[in-house]
């Protein structure tokens, strides 16, 4: 069965491309013009994966963000902004979305995106055996849960997979490419992207945000886990 995307953009032009390609990549593609329809269509007919453009009239797309970030399925968001929109596009990621394109963009570039984002949510589980300890964070990679001090953790599918391979890795040093191409599986895309996600990780495993003493920043290269005693 085709997987479901909802494409949610007012701009006809745009949102009449983007359907086209996704349909024709085989995807079961709908679309709505407006935040409010956004979430009703998620409502009635859960999609594997939404592209929601930032710009929506009665309710912008990062309300509709926050609104599906709330719901237990974690349905996989892509954001379209606008080029110079940098503040709600790291608004954007730190709500949650998975991934963003900045407009305008390339329709195939999209295609592309939207089956990364998939084949990540869609991947099996690691085996339930593999669970990772440091200092009151665990971390099992099975039933995907994580838990600092018993408290489980609201993770998205990026920042998981972001601190899961951190951790299996630790105090190695990793340049944001490389964390791009093995968490997101991109060898393309803004290196922000990796740096929004780990200011989010922080701010869910950290005793104190600012000064960070698990996900440590290498000057110059990028991130490591460093793991309690190290």
């Amino acid at each position: 069965m085709a997987q479901r995307v909802l494409v949610v953009d007012d701009d006809r032009t745009v949102s009449d491309v983007v359907c086209r390609y996704l349909e024709h990549a085989g995807y079961d593609v709908s679309h709505v013009g407006d935040g409010l329809a956004a979430l009703d269509a998620v409502q009635d007919r859960a999609p594997h994966l939404v592209v929601l453009d930032l710009m929506l009239p009665g309710l912008d797309g990062l309300q509709v963000c926050r609104r599906l970030r709330e719901r237990p399925d974690g349905v996989p968001i892509i954001m379209l902004t606008a080029r110079g929109d940098e503040a709600d596009r790291v608004l954007g990621l730190q709500l949650g979305a998975d991934d963003y394109l900045g407009k305008p963009f390339s329709p195939r570039e999209l295609v592309l995106r939207v089956g990364s984002v998939l084949r990540r949510a869609g991947e099996p589980a690691a085996p339930v055996a593999e669970v990772l300890v440091d200092a009151g964070l665990e971390v099992a990679t099975g039933p995907r849960v994580a838990r600092l001090h018993g408290r489980e953790l609201a993770l998205t599918l990026r920042e998981f997979d972001l601190l899961a391979h951190l951790m299996r890795h630790p105090t190695r040093a990793f340049r944001r490419t490389e964390l791009l191409e093995r968490v997101w599986g991109w060898n393309f895309g803004d290196q922000s992207t990796v740096t929004v996600h780990v200011r989010r990780l922080r701010e869910k495993i950290e005793d104190d945000p600012a000064e960070p003493r698990r996900i440590v920043t290498v000057w110059g290269v990028g991130y490591r886990y460093e793991p309690a005693g190290a």
